[in-house]
């Protein structure tokens, strides 16, 4: 085996192979503006594009089938599974239903998902972009339609050179109308979480649907078509911002796709190595890693921002060296400090291990946190509230027997899928003080109250509280308790405005 240099790992991510300086043939010219290659990747098969098929398969499965999950909350209540019901300002998760003064789960949820992409890169670097990344998924799924249609990658490069004859206009008219299906079913899919599914489709096709449907579906129709068809790996190097954020937070610890020159150069073919072997390394040149990649870079040059980590040139690159007889892995998951101490002469270290630091543990125990902290919440949550704002103009009523009427404005809030009876209860105030509501009258006035609050509503009462002549008081409380089974309750503090306290 070849003398195999060692490679200068001062760079965060990495820098490429050294090559030899090309001759000086007067100053180069710079191009500010180079117009894009499309990329035309190999099918290749193996364990990670295995795994990319399956994650693949079950987001687009979850996308386009969880608007059509049903589930039975009752007869007040919608029936699909996942609903965002802006109309009613309500979201719905199978058994859980978000208010609006519930929003801090959903911002919860953002926080978490934000923590978890740092998580997934601290452990195994831009992993998201190169499996379920929406634009990766699609573009993955147009890649095969493209080779459907066209053949593989050489073929589809020689369509493109080819002159428009009617055989390629044939194969790009049928191949774009199955984009445009696929872009139509992706808007049509996302206008479903917002309104019930069957009906939406219904009125949609009848031209009965509310505009913004039809404006949605068609935006979105579009972009899928567009981003996912034309553009793909120019959206991941030049327009999408996570893979700058993601570069930041990558470090010699962080586990990445690594092409290991110090085994693999110098690069040569099979015939140069076998004639001067200690001449070259395992890299045979063949190009496999850049034909498979999805966006068309090389690897072997060191990590780039345009590398999703999918793994693809590691099935390629196993692949040739299982063919040639050499062992796995010129080309691998791997951290920089691993493949600094593999060069030195240390045994190779299992990629796992580089899962067992500090960030990631950090990372994990902030998540799991929050995430705990959310279910208990939801666990601990009642299914009433009440709010309680108090006139201020006129902030209370002197009556001619010397009493003070306060006039207050209550929220009932029934977060149950079924009709419940409450019961609105005074607290803290003196012996005498009673409370009456505009459905009765002052005669009926009473310290409690009992009101029906309709599934999944609230129900907005005027409420007048009044003190006894010679009575005081400067705060008190309203409680609300469900009169059922849950016997649920909240209390609502407020002020009582009289003379001398306004």
């Amino acid at each position: 085996m070849a003398d195999h240099k060692e490679r200068d790992w001062s760079g965060a991510l990495g820098s490429a192979a050294p090559q030899p300086a090309p001759a000086a043939a007067g100053p180069a010219k710079i191009e500010l503006y180079e117009k894009g290659k499309t990329v035309h990747n190999k099918r290749i098969d193996g364990p990670f594009r295995r795994f990319k098929w399956l994650v693949m398969v079950v987001t687009l499965a979850v996308y386009y089938i969880t608007p059509w999950i049903r589930w039975d909350r009752g007869p007040y209540a919608p029936d699909q599974a996942v609903l965002v019901d802006l109309a009613h300002r309500r979201f719905y998760m199978f058994d859980i239903e978000i208010w609006p003064h519930e929003f801090y789960f959903v911002a919860g949820l953002l926080i978490m998902a934000g923590i978890g992409l740092f998580l997934v890169t601290s452990a195994v670097g831009r992993a998201w972009c190169g499996y379920a990344c929406p634009q990766t998924v699609w573009t993955d799924l147009f890649q095969h339609i493209d080779r459907f249609f066209d053949g593989d990658r050489n073929a589809r490069a020689r369509l493109d050179k080819a002159p428009w004859t009617a055989g390629k206009i044939t194969r790009r008219t049928s191949k774009w109308a199955v984009y445009l299906v696929i872009s139509f079913w992706t808007g049509g899919a996302w206008i479903m979480y917002f309104a019930d599914a069957p009906t939406l489709t219904y009125d949609f096709w009848r031209g009965e649907a509310a505009m913004v449907a039809y404006a949605t579906v068609a935006i979105l129709t579009g972009t899928t078509f567009w981003l996912g068809g034309f553009m793909r790996e120019q959206v991941c190097i030049y327009m999408c911002p996570w893979p700058r954020i993601q570069t930041a937070m990558l470090d010699e610890k962080s586990l990445i796709v690594t092409y290991k020159d110090w085994r693999g150069e110098q690069r040569g073919s099979l015939k140069k190595a076998a004639k001067n072997p200690d001449a070259y390394g395992d890299c045979v040149d063949c190009l496999q890693c850049v034909a498979v990649c999805p966006t068309g870079i090389d690897i072997r040059e060191g990590q780039q921002i345009g590398c999703i980590t999918c793994g693809l040139c590691i099935d390629a690159c196993d692949k040739v060296m299982k063919d040639i007889g050499r062992p796995r892995g010129l080309i691998d998951y791997a951290t920089l400090e691993q493949c600094e101490a593999e060069a030195a002469g240390a045994p190779a270290t299992p990629a796992w291990k580089a899962l067992l630091r500090p960030r990631v543990f950090i990372y994990f125990g902030v998540w799991g946190a929050i995430g705990a902290a959310m279910l208990f919440a939801l666990g601990a949550r009642t299914h009433t509230d009440l709010t309680v704002s108090p006139d201020r103009n006129p902030p209370f009523m002197l009556m001619k027997d010397g009493s003070v009427r306060n006039a207050y404005t209550l929220r009932l809030r029934n977060m149950e899928a079924r009709p419940r009876d409450m019961e609105v209860a005074l607290t803290g105030l003196p012996q005498g003080a009673v409370m009456w509501t505009e459905a009765v009258s002052m005669d009926n006035a009473a310290p409690v109250q009992v009101i029906a609050v309709p599934a999944n509503e609230t129900k907005v009462v005027r409420a007048y509280v009044m003190l006894p002549p010679g009575a005081a008081a400067d705060s008190f409380s309203f409680r609300l308790t469900s009169l059922d089974e849950q016997r649920e309750q909240d209390l609502a503090e407020t002020r009582f405005a009289m003379p001398g306290n306004e």
